[in-house]
This record gives structure tokens, sequence and C-alpha cells, in this order.
């Protein structure tokens, strides 16, 4: 189903995301909403339930209400995101289609730093929880940063971005006989703390455990959850702003001269960087 021809001038900013339930989310749409409002403009919310078929269903819904889309984590394909960039401004975030204004979240620096700081805790062994089919880069960066440092990383998955992955995901990270564990998002991750406790593994004596996102829950958790974080208000800003230049471009007639064009021509381009914040649940390795 492709995106529907939209009112124009309607003063509304579109925000596709895969899961509105997930902690990571709601400041982000917080943010965003206080940017837009700020330059004159409303924020219209919908949710993806990270699947295809509704994914394409709430685009077709947004677009006829909307002057551009933000689209989260997209599962499309290249050529659907692309003839939707035709039909629309489009900004992606965490999803790279040559031609489309993108807002890349680099976990590089964050994951550097997890790998530096377990290293420097004597641990060794180590196990990737994988929640995402569909973004790559986030696993790849996390197999190159252990590599480079000789730790040895066992991934599991991918699973769906739940708590109920890391439930699941604990119980096989006993019998990896791991000390350390990343997890791809703060769903997941409380998910192997609340598992670990059940099992009477302690955290962080016995295993340490890492997260991504710096979530609430990451803060309320038991331990306090070591993570990555990433500035919810920074992308909300950003992604915003791209946006806004990108109906901008369009409204003027930049066609493909224009740095945010829309698909097929020259596009902006926007990195978010992240960094690690040390809480209980990691320490020195077990002497085993």
């Amino acid at each position: 189903m492709q995106a529907r021809t939209r009112q124009r001038g309607t003063g509304t900013l579109g925000l596709i995301v895969p899961d509105i339930a997930n902690p990571f989310f709601p400041p982000i749409v917080k943010a965003m909403q206080a940017r837009a409002r700020r330059l004159g403009h409303t924020v219209l919310v919908a949710d993806s339930d990270e699947r295809e078929a509704d994914e394409l269903e709430t685009i077709a819904a947004v677009s006829r209400r909307v002057d551009g889309l933000v689209l989260w984590a997209s599962t499309l394909t290249e050529d659907r995101l692309r003839e939707i960039a035709e039909q629309l401004p489009l900004v992606l975030v965490n999803r790279q289609v040559p031609g489309i204004p993108e807002v890349r979240i680099s976990l590089s620096a964050g994951i550097a730093q997890a790998a530096e700081h377990l290293r420097a805790y004597g641990h060794r062994r180590c196990v990737f929880v994988n929640a995402s089919r569909e973004e790559l880069r986030r696993g790849k960066s996390v197999h190159e940063s252990f590599e480079a440092l000789d730790l040895s990383l066992a991934e599991l998955g991918p699973y769906e971005p739940r708590f109920e992955t890391g439930v699941h995901a604990a119980t096989l990270v006993a019998a990896h006989g791991a000390t350390a564990v990343i997890a791809h998002n703060d769903l997941v991750a409380p998910g192997v703390l609340h598992q670990m406790a059940k099992l009477g593994i302690r955290v962080p004596q016995d295993v340490s455990v890492i997260g991504i996102d710096d979530t609430l829950l990451a803060s309320v958790s038991t331990p306090g959850l070591t993570t990555i974080r990433i500035d919810p208000e920074e992308i909300a800003v950003r992604a915003g702003d791209l946006l806004i230049e990108t109906i901008g471009a369009r409204a003027g007639g930049a066609g493909n001269s224009g740095r945010t064009s829309g698909a097929g021509g020259d596009t902006g381009f926007v990195e978010i960087g992240s960094r690690l914040i040390p809480r209980a649940s990691t320490g020195p390795a077990p002497t085993r």
C-alpha cells in the first residue's frame, strides 16, 4: 500500500515509531513535540508495531494528514521507501537508503566504551543478545568493538526486542558460561536481570549486564543497569529540524539541487553519538 495524496500545508509533522510501548520512544515524542511547537508545527505520532503490513497502512493513513514524515527503523524495502519519498518529504531514522535524508544513531563510541569497560574488569567471554533482524549496524558494531579487544563474543538471536526476550536469553547465557552480556536495548536487558535473579545468578558478581538506550528502566532496575546512552532530545530536535528543512526544500522547488531534495537527489545526513553510563550491573569478572 502506497502513501496516499496528503493535504498540503497542514502544519503537522508525522512520526512513526516501531513500538510506542518501548520506554525509549516517549521522551523522543515529547521532545519532538516541544521542538515542533516552537517552530509553529504540531506532531502526529503513530506506531507500526514492527510489522511491515501495519507500517504500510499507518504510513498511508498518516501521510494524508501531515506535511512530511519521520519514519523510524523502517522494515520496508528500499524501493518502497523511495516511492514514499517521492510522494511526501521523508526522513529516515536508523535506516539508510541512498537519496533519502537520514538521522543515524551511531553506537560505535558507546559500544567501544562498553567493550573497554568489560575488558578492564577482566571479562573475556561475552554474549550479545540480538533483538533485531533489520538493524544490522548494531550487531556489526558490537562484534567489531569486542573482537578488537580480543573479547570472545557469542550471539543469541535475532529475537523480538522485548522484555521476554531477555528472560529467554538469560538461561542461554548461563549455558554459554559467559561472564558478561550486552543486550540489544533497555527492554531486553531488564528481562535478563529478572531471570538471572530467579536462577540465582548474581549480577554483577557472577555475570555483568549492559543495555542500550539509557531509558528510565535502566536507572530504576535492580541493580542499576549499565547502559549506552542515546540522547532522546538530540534525536528529536535533529530529526524534526531535518524534516522541516526537507519540507521547505520540496515546497521551494529545490528539486535535485537542494541538500534535502528527497528521493534521488542529494540528501541531508545527521549522526547522533552515544556514550557508556556505568551503573551497578557491571563489575569484576568472577574467578573460575
